[in-house]
């Protein structure tokens, strides 16, 4: 269930479509209301005029609405191509994801379905046996009010979401809420299980993709049910080519193999959801944009750089154990690589350092960064950020009992 709603999070069109169809209701409903009520009566605020100027009124709302629907796919397009080749063509699924654009061509495409349902629903003439339905006609104007101001408040978001601080903020906070699902603050230090050292069973891919989900529950299951342990031989994000081995099985019941690939789950991509790894990477592919001769941007890579501080920071004052699985008896049932904080570390300072050599200031600003971290990271990290620091050139601090200060730093200037 949750691999399918995240499925369906990404798909830009259903969100209007579960528009669409909740118009066509409200449209049937309010009509069927129009005729069951005597609405021959000029009440207040109700649309007054005859079936002919009702079907004027709804056709120049279909008109209308159809242009500001292409309009706004048109700017979206445009939107996700500047994106994609500014920063990075993996922050498009931000832009997918984003409910203010889903929304906002909810409203138009449910405004001319609404129209069109209720304009089936004029009969006559002024001359003849007329139906007008004025409890729709006017709910109708007011769609397009509606309509309006969701337009005005879509040329802002797009406005703003296009900035660079915008993007990297969002990618940032998306990361953060990755990294408490996956490392939560409360989870306690625990000695790590080595899994089998010995090659067991080999589960073979039967389609090339990336590791996006595991299912740990439902291995834990089969591993508990067949007596088994087994070992996931991929970590999340990471690509396995077809045929190539997925998982590794010890037991003398061996679970079925079908079943064991049902829960992990592949696809085209990586996704954010329970791979922080993949924030860290378009942070880095962002700065590194920036950082090229073309761009020569230091400026958003120094803001790169401070979101990347406090995610290295959240890492580095939490232990990482290693994503195991237990059964009732404490016998190591599942086992899934992932990254360590080293891994994290990195991949976050290693390119940026590398592309970013000939400017002093992102140099410095790395160095900041490190200083800081070593300062709240545990023990067990501490070690990890000596080695980047000595790789920039500068000798860990000593550890003592007050706070390390930090280097000047005039990145702000």
């Amino acid at each position: 269930m949750r691999r399918f709603l995240t499925r369906l999070r990404d798909k830009f069109w259903v969100l209007p479509l579960v528009f669409a169809l909740l118009a066509a209701l409200l449209g049937l409903g309010l009509t069927a209301l129009d005729d069951w009520l005597d609405t021959s009566l000029t009440l207040p605020l109700l649309f007054a005029g005859g079936p002919e100027g009702a079907r004027s009124l709804l056709s120049a709302i279909i008109t209308s609405m159809i242009s500001f629907t292409g309009l706004v796919f048109s700017i979206t397009v445009v939107v996700l191509q500047l994106t994609s080749s500014q920063f990075s063509p993996r922050v498009l699924r931000t832009f997918l994801r984003d409910w203010v654009n889903q929304v906002a061509l909810g409203v138009f495409v449910a405004t001319f379905v609404y129209s069109l349902v209720v304009l089936r629903a004029v009969r006559g003439t002024a001359e003849t046996d007329t139906f007008v339905p004025q409890i729709s006609v006017t709910v109708a104007f007011g769609f397009v009010l509606a309509s309006v101001v969701v337009f005005l408040l879509y040329i802002d978001h797009i406005a703003q979401s296009i900035r660079a601080a915008t993007i990297i903020t969002q990618i940032a906070k998306d990361t953060r809420e990755a990294i408490e699902r996956s490392y939560p603050a409360d989870t306690e230090a625990r000695p790590r299980v080595a899994p089998p050292a010995t090659a067991g069973h080999r589960v073979a891919a039967e389609a090339p993709g990336v590791v996006q989900q595991v299912d740990d529950q439902g291995l834990l299951a089969l591993a508990a049910e067949h007596g088994a342990t087994i070992r996931v031989l991929r970590a999340i994000g990471e690509f396995v080519p077809e045929g190539s081995a997925l998982l590794d099985v010890h037991g003398e019941d061996l679970p079925d193999e079908e079943s064991l690939r049902a829960r992990v789950h592949l696809g085209k991509e990586r996704v954010l959801d329970d791979d922080p790894g993949f924030g860290f990477r378009q942070l880095v592919d962002i700065a590194e944009r920036a950082l090229s001769p073309g761009i020569n941007d230091p400026t958003t890579a120094v803001q790169v750089i401070d979101q990347l501080h406090d995610l290295l920071r959240r890492l580095a004052a939490r232990p990482l154990p290693q994503r195991q699985t237990f059964d009732e008896d404490g016998r190591l049932a599942v086992h899934v690589p992932r990254a360590t904080f080293e891994d994290h570390l990195r991949l976050a300072v290693d390119e940026i350092a590398h592309w970013g050599a000939d400017s002093e200031r992102v140099q410095r600003r790395l160095r900041t960064m490190l200083v800081d971290v070593q300062e709240a990271a545990l023990p067990e990290h501490r070690d990890a950020v000596a080695r980047a620091l000595r790789s920039l050139g500068q000798t860990a601090p000593v550890a003592r009992d007050g706070p390390t200060p930090l280097p000047t730093d005039d990145h702000l200037r």
